[in-house]
């Protein structure tokens, strides 16, 4: 299915967002400030990732997309990321039965061949049973960056280039499809918890036109009742796509007609 991008065209407006996208940030932080060891509050964050997948497939959320590890956390402390990648082995290995009883599909989003064959093995897999699910689609960002999508798509998109002899142009279309999410809408609600206020490298060319909320909670404590808060402020928002408030009055009386 091809969506409408945010720059090319003016996408439907829809009062409940389709595609929510989180930065799940807080959980070492959340943690220390209770005195205990940062691993625990990552433990506690996946408690918040089941809850937030329950909360978004009852609120008909078609698409979720969860920043769970980036690029760049590769700098993080050396038995920090091995705790990391033994509980994304144990959330691979325990979570999909129930996902896939529940119609969700899984697809994960990041340059995966850093990660142990074990873990390749677990994605392939899970992606693979539930490749048939249709009520909503949770995307995980594992070694994930934008500038990486960016990158990695141009390559693609070269290759494609080099394949025909050269193209005649190159558009936005011609790029799109090569991204990584070239399978969903762009994002309608980005949210990160924990206080921090920026993208992270994190879907950098589909956020253009995303509504962007934050948050002081930290990740683990992020509940339905939060979600409800953002999806209460998300609806307050005039999506304009770069029109004036006096066209979308003019598009509502029309439609009211």
């Amino acid at each position: 299915m091809a969506y409408t991008s945010s720059t090319m065209g003016v996408p439907v407006a829809v009062e409940m967002p389709r595609h929510i996208a989180v930065i799940m940030d807080g959980n070492g932080r959340w943690a220390t400030q209770r005195r205990l060891p940062r691993v625990a509050g990552h433990t506690k964050g996946v408690e918040a990732v089941r809850a937030m997948v329950e909360a978004c497939a009852r609120r008909n959320i078609s698409y979720l997309t969860l920043f769970a590890f980036s690029s760049e956390n590769w700098r993080r402390p050396t038995d920090e990321i091995s705790f990391l990648m033994r509980l994304f082995v144990s959330v691979l290995e325990r979570e999909i039965g129930k996902m896939h009883s529940n119609g969700i599909r899984l697809r994960v989003i990041g340059d995966l061949t850093k990660f142990e064959p074990r873990i390749q093995e677990l994605v392939r897999g899970a992606e693979a049973k539930t490749a048939n699910n249709q009520r909503m689609t949770l995307t995980i960002a594992a070694n994930y960056g934008g500038r990486w999508d960016l990158t990695q798509a141009a390559y693609k998109l070269a290759e494609q280039a080099v394949a025909e002899k050269g193209m005649q142009s190159i558009g936005e279309a011609d790029f799109s499809k090569y991204l990584a999410m070239a399978y969903a809408p762009e994002p309608d609600l980005f949210i990160r918890t924990g206080g921090e206020q920026r993208l992270s490298n994190f879907l950098l060319w589909q956020c253009a036109y995303t509504e962007l909320y934050f948050t002081d909670i930290f990740w683990p404590d992020f509940d339905a009742s939060a979600l409800d808060l953002a999806l209460d402020w998300y609806c307050q928002r005039e999506r304009r796509f770069g029109r004036i408030s006096a066209q979308l009055e003019s598009e509502e009386k029309q439609i009211s007609c």
